[in-house]
Parts: C-alpha cells; sequence; structure tokens
C-alpha cells in the first residue's frame, strides 16, 4: 500500500461507551448532563463529531431508554459550540451464554432486541451519524456475544439510511468490511459510505500494524475511515489513522489515560489528539467541513 497521508483530519470523540468504566475512573460520565458537557467540551477542544451513548443516571450502567438519548441530544444541540452529533445504535444485540456444559437458558445482562426497537431512538433524535456494528463476534471476555445477523444488520441500515441518518460502519475485523461492501452493493447504505475501523478489541482485530494495514487496503478508495485502538495503544493510534489516510477517534469509550497512571477527560484527549495531528502537518478539519465531506443533514 503506497503512503498515503490524510492532510485533513476530523476527530471523533468516543464520549462514555457501554463498558463497566464507571468504576475505573470518576471522569467517565454517566448522567445525560454530564455527558453531553463531556461532548462540549471535547468540541470546544476539536472534535468534529461526538459519538455518544447514555447510561442509567442511577447505577452508571449502559441504558437504551430514548428520554436518555434525548436529553443528551437537546442539550448538545442547544450549546454555544458546533459538532456533528454520532449515536451509536450497538445497543440491543448482547447475548451472554450460561456456562460451556449448560449454555441454556441465558443469563443475565441478554439483551436483544429486534430492529426498529435497535433504532427507535435514531428514529426520535435524528442525529446526523449513528453507528452499526458490521458483523458478530466473541466480544472480550466470558460467554458474551455482540450478536448483529446479516438479516438484522440489512434492516437497521435500511432503516438508517430512510431515516437519512448516515450510518458508521463500526467494522472490528475484516468480514465486516467485507459485509459493508455487500450492504453498499445492495443499495442499504450509500455514498459517501463511512466506516470506523475499530482496532485491538479482543476478540476482533488486533492492533499491529500488519492487521491495521490489512483493514484499511479492505476500505474502497471512495469511503472515508477513521480508525482507533483501545487501551494502551489508543494514543499512538492518531498517528497510525492519519499515516494511512484516515481520521481520528479518541475518547475514554476506548481509552481512559492521557500518559502512564494519569486518567483523563474526553478534552485532554482530543487535545493530544489535535497535537498529534498537527505536529504531523495535517489541519484539523471541523463539523461544517465534515457535513459537506459526507453529505449530512444538521437538524
Amino acid at each position: 500500500m503506497p503512503l498515503a497521508m490524510n492532510r485533513d483530519v476530523f476527530i471523533t470523540c468516543a464520549v462514555t461507551g457501554a463498558g463497566d468504566t464507571v468504576s475505573k475512573s470518576s471522569h467517565v460520565p454517566i448522567t445525560p448532563k454530564q455527558i453531553a458537557d463531556s461532548a462540549i467540551d471535547a468540541a470546544k477542544a476539536g472534535a468534529a463529531v461526538v459519538h455518544c451513548h447514555v447510561r442509567d443516571p442511577e447505577t452508571g450502567a449502559a441504558s437504551r431508554r430514548n428520554d436518555l438519548y434525548r436529553e443528551v441530544t437537546d442539550r448538545i444541540r442547544s450549546a454555544d459550540v458546533d459538532v456533528v452529533l454520532n449515536l451509536t445504535a450497538g445497543m440491543g444485540g448482547d447475548l451472554i451464554f450460561g456456562d460451556v456444559e449448560s449454555p441454556l437458558p441465558l443469563k443475565a445482562g441478554t439483551d436483544m432486541a429486534g430492529a426498529t426497537e435497535r433504532v427507535s431512538h435514531v428514529a426520535e433524535c435524528l442525529p446526523e451519524i449513528c453507528t452499526l456494528d458490521c458483523g458478530t463476534m466473541n466480544f472480550n471476555l466470558g460467554d458474551y456475544v455482540m450478536t448483529n445477523t446479516p438479516a438484522m444488520l440489512r434492516a437497521m441500515a435500511k432503516k438508517m439510511t430512510d431515516l437519512g441518518v448516515r450510518p458508521e460502519i463500526e467494522a472490528f475485523d475484516t468480514g465486516h468490511l467485507w459485509f459493508a461492501k455487500q450492504l453498499a452493493e445492495e443499495g442499504l447504505i450509500e455514498d459517501p459510505v463511512l466506516i470506523q475501523l475499530c482496532m485491538g478489541i479482543p476478540w476482533g482485530a488486533p492492533d499491529d500494524l500488519n492487521t491495521f494495514l490489512a483493514m484499511v487496503n479492505n476500505v474502497p478508495d471512495s469511503w472515508t475511515f477513521s480508525a482507533f485502538s483501545i487501551g494502551r495503544n489508543a494514543m499512538a493510534y492518531p498517528a497510525a489513522a492519519v499515516l494511512a489516510g484516515g481520521n481520528v477517534r479518541v475518547g475514554l469509550e476506548d481509552n481512559l489515560y492521557i500518559g502512564k497512571g494519569a486518567l483523563a477527560t474526553n478534552a485532554q484527549l482530543v487535545e493530544k489528539a489535535v497535537q498529534v495531528v498537527e505536529g504531523m502537518g495535517a489541519r484539523i478539519i471541523g463539523p461544517e467541513d465534515v457535513r459537506k465531506k459526507l453529505n449530512l443533514t444538521k437538524r
């Protein structure tokens, strides 16, 4: 692959995620106000896009409640800073099996919903972008499977496209990219296609550079991609993504630290990414440029 550095880079901040990170850092936002405030701070620090999950305000656990998404959306849209809103649609495909000898019945924490329910908050809030996890995988530890069947993905992709919301394809391995191309071929996702390369998440694609370049080489030239890694390589990946021709994602969904032993805020992670990108000689672009590039509808 020839080196094709991206000279006009946008940064996405993944604000809170759905993982069990609340107990690990006091900076992880929980309530709709905290999530929106953290997203706004990230935008002021240089993020053109904010990617938002919601959490139960009482427990901090991941949630799919539409009222929480509505409050986050309204708070961000009424802020004094412009930013592209990206809501997750990855919830509702959580399958947790019993032990290896008795996989059924399924364990508590299983959350399987239909396509309409999984995108109901998208239909209500109409963000500019929403995510589509483009495959099924053994996710992290234990007996949890992130479940997204081909039929489910086709149905969700069509609903997103019909709503006029740009799907951001989340690709955790090369097979997910393969299926994304199939969705595009079937007309279920439309140009300009946006894809996020999700690296280093057990047990998807590892974040070594050989695997990363294999992922990049499977992205069609006309598509726009971003990339991130979780954990200790998270703050090295902005450089890798830009060098490979892509854009950048950072945030507390992916990584809690700004340096060894130093817990970060979302704004600090964005500021660090800005320094990396600009230090490479590239330009940070803002939300209006992103809207033009991706043909987004601001609401």
